[in-house]
């Protein structure tokens, strides 16, 4: 097997609700007010890779179901897009989840459900490395189903003879209840600092009429 290479390609991964959520639990925000290009740009750096590309996936309402939110993500995705990142969206499925309260009651809640998202991001895992297209998968994701990729990828690491490196970064802070990266990962926290370092100042909320 060849060696560690003196300049490493990195591509990002991205689940932007995982990131989002663990962002609002570390950070306390309340929207995907995240610059990913930026982030992973930051992120990069500070490991010493050289950043390639950034690919991003989230599920969106359809506009029937939420038209806020479809337009915030109609209008970031689109955003990302002209500044080079690669995004991959899918609809989110709907379902009335319950909730018991302490109180004996009980509640139907609508909620919005991922469904596919990390099945895409593991299959672009895993086919950029087959096509040697970088030296680090960067995943901003805490999602345990994707630490069977990692395996995946030192097997490849192995057939192609070369040196490939999977990390998992995620924010993190006091407020923050998991503090686990992705399982056969290697562990990158995002503090405050970085994060605040790379907001998206634009605020695509305001692009629904009445928001």
């Amino acid at each position: 097997m060849s060696g560690e290479p003196p300049i490493k390609r990195a591509v990002a991964f991205v689940d932007g609700q995982n990131l989002f959520h663990a962002a609002r639990e570390a950070f306390g925000y309340t929207y995907p007010n995240y610059d990913v290009a930026a982030l992973a740009e930051q992120v990069c750096a500070r490991q010493g890779w050289e950043l390639k590309r950034v690919r991003f996936y989230t599920g969106i309402p359809d506009v029937g179901d939420n038209p806020r939110w479809h337009s915030f993500w109609t209008h970031k995705l689109a955003a990302m897009g002209r500044r080079g990142v690669v995004v991959y969206s899918r609809s989110l499925r709907y379902r009335n989840r319950r909730v018991d309260l302490p109180d004996g009651t009980r509640h139907y809640v609508l909620t919005g459900e991922e469904k596919g998202i990390d099945v895409r991001i593991a299959l672009d895992v895993i086919a950029l490395a087959h096509r040697r297209e970088y030296d680090v998968a960067l995943v901003f994701s805490q999602d345990q189903d994707l630490s069977e990729v990692a395996e995946e990828i030192r097997a490849i690491a192995r057939e192609q003879r070369r040196w490939i490196k999977i990390a998992s970064a995620f924010p993190q802070s006091p407020a923050t209840r998991n503090r686990r990266g992705i399982n056969k990962t290697d562990w990158i926290r995002i503090d405050r600092a970085l994060y605040d370092l790379c907001l998206d100042r634009r605020d695509y909320r305001r692009k629904h009429q009445g928001v």
